[in-house]
């Protein structure tokens, strides 16, 4: 890692000690917090790349922490929770988390998922063409192809499949697409959702049982492939 500046928010000391260990071998500069109040005065005043932020936390939540941060800033954030449910998962991503690591995990684990969020943000969703592999998106022309060749799809199917790609090597829960595609009140239909997602596959995948482009994300949502980290 190239002196990646990286606050560690968790409420035991231990954990934070072999955090800044482990990371300062590879060359970070750590930064400790304690407590939610400390984190968001550390994060406002200092410069920083990605944050690791615990759930259980003394007087703040990290989910209070996690959404008071996206008012501000979309730093990379990436939750380490001794809580694996799905249910967990989804509310942290919601929240605007990008990443969500169960602990107990390992170093080279938790490097990865930091390379890989650090990949995305550097990415530009603003461009007009969106592309992974041999599929084009493109957003001013409102088209899409796929080895050069025209793909057609309905206007809902083009809107989930540019939301997936906008956020390409994320985890999208399936309230937040329902949200961005369909619009409130459509949070908990995750059986249209489905059946959008199995249209697109059809249309885009060589073999849509096995798709390459779309990933699922077992009771959680949906992931599409990076070209910086395929499948």
């Amino acid at each position: 890692m190239q002196a990646l500046r990286v606050l560690v928010v968790d409420d035991d000391p231990q954990m934070r000690r072999a955090l800044r260990v482990g990371l300062e071998k590879h060359g970070c500069e750590v930064r400790l917090a304690g407590s939610g109040k400390e984190a968001l005065d550390l994060a406002a005043s200092a410069s920083l790349d990605v944050i690791l932020l615990d759930l259980m936390l003394p007087g703040m939540s990290g989910l209070d922490v996690c959404k008071d941060l996206r008012e501000w800033t979309q730093v990379p954030i990436i939750v380490l929770s001794a809580r694996g449910q799905e249910h967990d998962k989804v509310v942290a991503l919601d929240c605007g988390a990008d990443d969500y690591l169960t602990k107990p995990f390992g170093l080279k684990e938790l490097l990865a998922r930091m390379r890989a969020v650090l990949r995305r943000s550097h990415n530009t969703p603003d461009s007009p063409v969106l592309q992974s592999g041999a599929l084009r998106l493109d957003q001013a022309a409102h088209r899409v192809t796929l080895d050069g060749e025209v793909v057609r799809l309905t206007p809902t199917e083009y809107e989930l499949l540019r939301h997936l790609m906008l956020h390409a090597g994320k985890i999208v829960t399936h309230g937040a697409l329902l949200r961005a595609v369909w619009g409130p009140g459509y949070e908990d239909d995750n059986r249209i959702l489905r059946v959008y997602i199995l249209q697109l596959r059809r249309k885009l995948e060589p073999d849509p049982s096995s798709p390459t482009y779309i990933l699922t994300e077992p009771g959680v949502g949906y992931r599409f492939r990076a070209d910086s980290a395929p499948s």
